[in-house]
């Protein structure tokens, strides 16, 4: 799978995107994670990328030609290829979205930054807009490593343990792993390890028993 983040500071990702499982799923070929510095696609030799909005306003807004001339480079036409704008007025990330993109071949990510970007990038150039929360950022960076880490770890082969994302937060369930009828989100049980008392604070017993169904039954899903 590759990864195509357009952004104004691709120096921000460099520290989360080669460390542990990420850099692991790029090493082994896995995914691929491409950075597009939205400046080498500006309307000038300075670098503009943005101007003022129209109607007035405080800020500045992302333009419409670069992220236009950024996508036309980028995108494989040939390919099951999804385009995303980081916008904390779009639809909010969930695992589902996350596992859904794992089965793309591209997938391309637009940072916003500043006031906002030109709506007709929403409007005309992109097939989705996502939020990662009902918060705002200083831009699109950040949301953007959010999807990313989301996606690439559910990607087969990525994790060492296979099944390791079946039963976890936010995983829909099988009927069969639950008490409660039909497929249900899920809130994975408490994790406990060593020591068994710290503080006064045990681990429940039930997980010190051996009793594997005792254990099974504590572990029932929790529904969301």
């Amino acid at each position: 799978m590759i990864i195509d983040i357009i952004t104004l500071f691709p120096e921000m990702f460099s520290g989360p995107f080669d460390q542990s499982i990420i850099k692991r799923a790029q090493d082994k070929g896995l995914a691929t994670i491409r950075l597009h510095d939205l400046r080498e696609f500006a309307i000038d030799e300075r670098g503009t990328v943005d101007d003022r909005p129209y109607g007035g306003g405080v800020g500045m807004i992302l333009r419409v030609e670069p992220i236009y001339r950024a996508l036309q480079k980028i995108r494989n036409k040939q390919s099951n290829t999804k385009i995303i704008l980081m916008d904390p007025r779009g639809t909010k990330f969930t695992q589902q979205m996350a596992r859904d993109y794992t089965g793309l071949d591209q997938l391309i990510l637009i940072c916003g930054r500043y006031e906002g970007v030109d709506e007709r990038v929403r409007e005309y150039l992109v097939d989705e807009a996502v939020s990662v929360g009902d918060y705002v950022l200083t831009g699109g960076e950040i949301p953007a490593m959010v999807i990313s880490d989301a996606v690439i770890r559910l990607l087969p082969g990525v994790l060492e343990k296979p099944g390791a994302t079946d039963i976890e937060t936010f995983s829909n369930i099988a009927p069969a792993l639950s008490t409660v009828e039909g497929p249900q989100q899920y809130l994975e049980y408490p994790q406990y390890t060593r020591p068994e008392e710290f503080n006064g604070w045990k681990v429940p017993e039930v997980l010190l028993s051996g009793n594997h169904e005792a254990i099974r039954i504590w572990r029932q899903p929790i529904k969301r």
